[in-house]
């Protein structure tokens, strides 16, 4: 039987919630990382008892009783979701050429790291590829053969990438004013999705909106690359609840159950996108409908054409 490959290097984001920060941080014990980077916001200042939240999450991390490297990037501030999670990868791929990546909330199978492991490296310079995620959010309704597939769609609920992917991420989409005026978006999405994207690039363009992951799936857009996702679900996202910055609302992708991969890995032998599984994430996740409003949609419900 061969040996396990070490794990690639880990990288944990956490902030104000010890509970969640200590469920997570038991499975990323069990894969012994041999190098680990930390990243903590700092408290809201107008938040109580905030910064005894931060402080307890941040002693969570403090017990790590295998052999690892460990680098802690805290912040004493706050800098919010957009600053803080974007500078501290910046700090992390100016130290590691790959990583996995993995939010405080996010809760992983134990075949996350390896499945990672495996195909950062098999991957690594395949510059068709931008990231590895861990979710799958076709509910098993799209069957897979192999291990993985490929998806327009980077999911960052526990993911990894490569230095030579994230020094391309702008944290301002400072080209989008410009390709949004010439039709760019025609190249890389499809129609029923177009306000979903305009809304949300404009958005974070504009600096309203504290965020940073839309930049990660603009830049690799531009880079026209795609994501490998797990032929199941990897992840089970416990932050949706009142203590949370975003996920605040009910949602069908909210404590999926995980699904372990099996190993060896069974590789697809051509990185194609797999359209039912992508039109699938776009129709729940990406797709606007307009609506028709008011007096005239309740008059054709009464009164339909004959």
């Amino acid at each position: 039987m061969n040996e396990a490959k070490p794990i690639a290097p880990v990288v944990f984001i956490i902030f104000n919630r010890p509970d969640l920060t200590e469920a997570v941080f038991r499975e990323i014990a069990k894969a012994r990382p041999s190098k680990l980077f930390i990243i903590a916001d700092g408290p809201r200042a107008d938040r109580a008892n905030e910064a005894e939240k931060c402080a307890k999450t941040r002693q969570v991390v403090e017990n790590i009783d295998w052999d690892c490297e460990v680098f802690r990037n805290y912040s004493d501030i706050n800098l919010g979701c957009r600053k803080r999670i974007s500078s501290g990868l910046d700090w992390v791929f100016s130290q590691a050429d790959r990583a996995i990546i993995i939010e405080d909330d996010c809760l992983p199978d134990p075949s996350f790291f390896p499945y990672c492991t495996e195909l950062l490296e098999k991957y690594e310079d395949d510059e068709r590829v931008g990231s590895i995620n861990g979710s799958n959010f076709t509910h098993d309704r799209v069957k897979i053969e192999d291990s993985y597939f490929f998806s327009r769609y980077p999911l960052i609920w526990g993911w990894a990438t490569w230095r030579r992917v994230w020094q391309n991420y702008d944290v301002s989409i400072s080209h989008w004013g410009t390709l949004r005026e010439n039709g760019w978006l025609n190249t890389v999405a499809y129609p029923d999705e177009f306000e979903h994207w305009i809304k949300a690039f404009n958005r974070v363009f504009e600096g309203g909106l504290d965020a940073w992951g839309y930049q990660f799936i603009f830049s690799q857009w531009l880079q026209r690359q795609i994501s490998i996702q797990p032929q199941h679900n990897l992840i089970s996202n416990l932050g949706f609840r009142a203590d949370a910055t975003h996920t605040l609302d009910a949602s069908n992708v909210a404590e999926l159950p995980r699904h372990g991969l099996e190993f060896p890995l069974r590789h697809p032998q051509v990185p194609a996108t797999n359209f039912l599984a992508d039109d699938i994430y776009m129709r729940e996740h990406c797709y606007r409908k307009k609506k028709e409003k008011g007096l005239k949609r309740i008059l054709r419900k009464i009164f339909p054409k004959r």
